[in-house]
């Protein structure tokens, strides 16, 4: 009888210790979704293009100012779900030099190329200016104040690893700023 008590005492503990382990995996099941919710949220990005603006009108106002204040026009086609197109965004606003750069001698349009209602936005602007959209996004686009296309860019050639390189950014953006005289 000794034998038989400890044979079942023997089995009983890790059948136990099965189902406590078995009733401490669906709590975690159960607490996991909740645990997740009190998580803070993944931080969204503002929005840095209108997805109802009209690229052509955006164009013609910025050609205007262009003509008025001596600048190119500087147009970079993206959408608000592009991160390289935040990136860049945010280097034209957060790097001085940079920033004071482009304000003297760019008038900066973001054109978004998003899809609105399942259509491209933007396409005949787009289509344009080549297709720029098709080298990805970012794409720049360098007009003169008469609206002479001068150059495309793939904003891929002027990243370095994760990020724009601000070096690149501004070697660009010197060589498509107008040429200025003496006088001015």
């Amino acid at each position: 009888m000794q034998i038989n008590e400890t044979i079942i005492k023997t089995l009983q503990f890790p059948a136990q210790s099965l189902l406590w382990s078995l009733c401490l995996a669906v709590a975690c099941l159960f607490a996991l979704p909740v645990l997740a919710a009190d998580a803070p949220a993944k931080p969204t990005r503002l929005p840095i293009y209108d997805p109802k603006a009209d690229g052509a009108a955006q164009i013609a106002d910025a050609l205007a100012t262009a003509k008025r204040e001596h600048k190119h026009v500087l147009l970079q086609f993206g959408a608000n779900w592009c991160g390289w197109c935040h990136k860049l965004h945010t280097l034209f606003q957060t790097d001085k030099e940079i920033a004071a750069f482009l304000k003297s001698n760019f008038v900066l349009v973001l054109v978004d190329v998003d899809k609105v209602d399942g259509k491209p936005h933007n396409a005949s602007t787009n289509e344009k200016y080549g297709n720029p959209s098709r080298l990805g996004l970012p794409a720049l686009v360098v007009l003169d104040a008469d609206g002479q296309q001068l150059t495309t860019q793939d904003s891929g050639k002027l990243e370095k690893g994760d990020h724009q390189d601000p070096a690149l950014v501004m070697e660009f953006l010197k060589a498509w700023a107008p040429k200025r005289g003496p006088a001015n």
